[in-house]
C-alpha cells in the first residue's frame, strides 16, 4: 500500500481553496485545511477526513503552529490565500487595503513557504501558486491587486531557480474571472450590487470547482514535469480587460 499523501491548502474556509481540499481529498490526499475561520475549516475537514489548523498566514506563529501539523513530509503546499480589496484608482487608493493585499498574496505566501519547504523537500513535493490574470496586465482600479499577485508571481518564478537541481515542483495557477462567494464581495467591501456586477452578462464564469481541478491535475503531473504556470479563463473572458456580455 502507498503512503498517504498530505496536502496543505491556505485560505480554505471559502471559494477556491475550499474546493481544492475537496477536491485533493478526492485524489487520497490527508488534506490539512488551514485558514483562519476555524469553524468552517473545522466543518470542511470533517466533511473530507482531513485537519483543520486556525491560520492566519500573516502571522508567524499560526504558521509555526501549521508547520508544527504537518510535521517532517509535505507532499503538496497550494498557496492560495489572498485576495483583494478595493478598486479605487491609484489617486484614491486606499494604502491600508494595499498593505493588507501585500501581508496575504505575498508576504503570508513566502512565510508559510519558507516554514514547509524543509518538509516539502522531504517528500519530494510539489509547490502551488494560485495567483491571478491580474499579474498579467494592468487594469483601472486594480493597481494593488495586479501589483500583489505579480509580486506573488514571482516569488513561484525565483523559488523555481533557486530550487532548479533539486526534486521539488514548483507550479503555478493563475485564474482570470472566477465567480465564487466571497471575492467579489470582498472586493467592493460588501456592496452587494457592485460584486454582482462584475458578472453580470457573463455567461458561464469559472466556478471555484473549475481551478480546484485544474490544481489537482498540476499535481498530478509525474514527478519529472514541471507545469510552471497554467492560465484559466472562462470562454467568455479573452483578457482581463476584453470579457464578452449577454445583454438581458
Amino acid at each position: 500500500m502507498s503512503e498517504l499523501r498530505t496536502a496543505v491548502v491556505t485560505g480554505a474556509s471559502s471559494g477556491i481553496g475550499a474546493a481544492t481540499a475537496r477536491a485533493l481529498a478526492a485524489e487520497g490526499y490527508r488534506v490539512v485545511c488551514a485558514a483562519r475561520r476555524f469553524a468552517r475549516i473545522h466543518d470542511l475537514a470533517a466533511e473530507i477526513d482531513g485537519v483543520a489548523v486556525g491560520c492566519d498566514i500573516t502571522q508567524a506563529d499560526d504558521v509555526a503552529v501549521l508547520a508544527e501539523e504537518v510535521g517532517d513530509r509535505l507532499d503538496l503546499l497550494v498557496n492560495n490565500a489572498g485576495g483583494a480589496v478595493g478598486q479605487e484608482p491609484l489617486g484614491e487608493a486606499d494604502l491600508a487595503a494595499w498593505d493588507t493585499m501585500y501581508a496575504t498574496n505575498v508576504v503570508g505566501a513566502g512565510r508559510v513557504t519558507k516554514a514547509l519547504l524543509p518538509a516539502l523537500r522531504a517528500a519530494q513535493g510539489t509547490v502551488v501558486f494560485v495567483t491571478s490574470t491580474a499579474a498579467e496586465a494592468a487594469y483601472e482600479g486594480g493597481a494593488g491587486y495586479n501589483a500583489a499577485k505579480a509580486a506573488e508571481r514571482m516569488l513561484a518564478r525565483a523559488l523555481r531557480l533557486e530550487l532548479c537541481g533539486e526534486p521539488v515542483r514548483v507550479c503555478e495557477v493563475s485564474p482570470g474571472m472566477v465567480r465564487t462567494e466571497e471575492f467579489s464581495l470582498t472586493r467592493h467591501r460588501g456592496d452587494e450590487a457592485k460584486a454582482a456586477a462584475v458578472y453580470a452578462g457573463v455567461p458561464d464564469p469559472l466556478s471555484a470547482e473549475d481551478v480546484a481541478e485544474a490544481i489537482a491535475w498540476v499535481a498530478a503531473r509525474p514527478a519529472h514535469v514541471n507545469i510552471d504556470q497554467l492560465t484559466i479563463r472562462p470562454r467568455a473572458q479573452a483578457a482581463n480587460h476584453k470579457v464578452h456580455r449577454v445583454s438581458s
